[in-house]
């Protein structure tokens, strides 16, 4: 299949140069002016997404080549991107940093040549005259890139056009605006980086801000342009059907708690038949009535372990529905949900007991990137030698992370995992366009879960 999307990518220098604060503005500015924006977040991210989010009104996706593969990311890149005016794609770390050292391998600057999308490159400016030229002559002729023009970022309106001048006359490439620092726009971080955009009451006041910041600053008209210059996408189609007789409702866990997730996995689990349903295990008192399957996802349990702790009837429904052989998925803060306790600064929070293990808050990451599950036995999402790709980033450990898989990187491999017939429960953040089988196998457990009910 070949499609016509018109895209841009901003690639950055390194973490910290305002990627997502110049992905924010140029989405607001887009949306205000009218135009149609799909937006897209490099790698494993979920938080980036979240702001994408909110400003264009509906969500951000992930393109990942070591979770799916080149053809998977050109094929999500032209579904979710043809229906929209321009598809805007925020990079990952720097340019060139992927799974190691030795080249670009899934990196932003891979996926930008993988799907042929031009790439802006943000450069802050801050601390910086004549040596900006070198770092930006560093990243133009390293390796091989799809850089067209460059964007700078924390610079005043006096000092552009002499940077201006400076990149275009010696450097020989287009410069397509600056974004001031805008004081009333800045975001806060924590351990896993941004907070949510969920939790920021004046959100739509700060994205306001960097729009008008945006529009007054950066060369959008050219930025369109360019986009627009991107060759047609050509990829094999994925072909996903209704894998269920009629469609089954599934309990998500979405509220402050439990945030992080795909949306494309939503996509593949609902075109297999699935009707997602959402709740809170913050402030329901009880998993939604008449569903077949239960997922809770990663997030931010650990800021909100008293509440959790206190919501017992919502704890008992999760673990009598799990009793009950309901299909359970869970990552990370889910999987921490579903044990026996968490502790943190000292104070231990009772939580479903589903699990045998106890996980407690660590001081630095904890089996943190990319690497790859392969199944030790049967188990809900699929049967033993099968494999699939996955990502981990927390600050916990569990005294027991389980047994069901084991997870490799590299030279090295540990076990991961608490699988059985009816529950997936780990640390992993699994993609599930990674391997479809995953996404059909909990859909189908789920219907036949239902089944079961419906004949009691």
């Amino acid at each position: 299949m070949n499609t016509k999307v018109s895209r841009i990518m901003l690639a950055g220098t390194g973490s910290g140069c305002g990627k997502t604060t110049v992905t924010c503005a140029l989405l607001k500015a887009l949306s205000m002016r009218g135009v149609k924006a799909a937006s897209f977040k490099c790698g494993p991210d979920y938080i980036d997404p979240m702001f994408h989010s909110e400003i264009i009104g509906t969500k951000s996706r992930n393109l990942d080549l070591f979770l799916c593969g080149e053809n998977t990311v050109k094929y999500l890149l032209s579904e979710n991107g043809k229906d929209a005016d321009v598809a805007v794609i925020e990079g990952v770390m720097g340019m060139y940093d992927g799974l190691g050292f030795a080249d670009d391998t899934c990196s932003a600057n891979h996926i930008s040549r993988v799907t042929e999308t031009p790439e802006l490159l943000i450069a802050g400016v801050r601390g910086k005259s004549l040596s900006l030229l070198a770092e930006l002559s560093g990243y133009l002729h390293f390796a091989e890139n799809q850089v067209a023009g460059v964007i700078l970022n924390h610079c005043s309106k006096a000092m552009y056009p002499v940077y201006k001048e400076m990149i275009e006359e010696r450097l020989s490439i287009k410069v397509y605006g600056f974004l001031p620092p805008v004081a009333e726009a800045q975001l806060s971080s924590r351990h896993l980086g941004l907070v949510t955009a969920a939790e920021i009451d004046d959100l739509k006041e700060k994205m306001e801000a960097l729009g008008r910041a945006a529009e007054a600053s950066l060369d959008i008209d050219g930025i369109l342009q360019l986009a627009s210059s991107a060759p047609a996408l050509s990829c094999e189609e994925i072909r996903v059907q209704q894998i269920t007789e009629k469609p089954v409702s599934i309990a998500v866990a979405k509220d402050k708690a439990f945030c992080f997730y795909y949306e494309d996995n939503f996509t593949l689990l609902k075109r297999l038949g699935a009707e997602l349903v959402p709740f809170s295990p913050l402030t329901d008192k009880e998993i939604p009535a008449g569903v077949c399957g239960l997922v809770l996802g990663g997030g931010y349990p650990e800021e909100y372990l008293q509440q959790l702790s206190r919501n017992t009837s919502m704890l008992v429904s999760v673990r009598e529905a799990a009793a009950k052989g309901m299909p359970v998925y869970a990552e990370c803060g889910g999987f921490m949900y579903l044990g026996k306790s968490i502790e943190k600064d000292g104070s231990v929070y009772t939580m479903a007991g589903v699990l045998e293990g106890r996980s407690h808050m660590t001081e630095k990451l904890v089996r943190f990137g990319y690497k790859s599950l392969t199944a030790n036995r049967d188990n809900l999402m699929c049967r033993q030698g099968e494999a699939i790709r996955c990502h981990e980033f927390h600050y916990s450990d569990s005294d027991f992370s389980g047994d069901g898989f084991t997870a490799s990187k590299g030279s090295r491999s540990w076990q991961a995992v608490c699988a059985g017939d009816t529950v997936f429960a780990g640390y992993p953040h699994l993609h599930l366009w990674s391997n479809l089988h995953f996404a059909e196998n909990f859909v189908k457990k789920c219907e036949a879960f239902a089944w079961k009910s419906s004949s009691l």
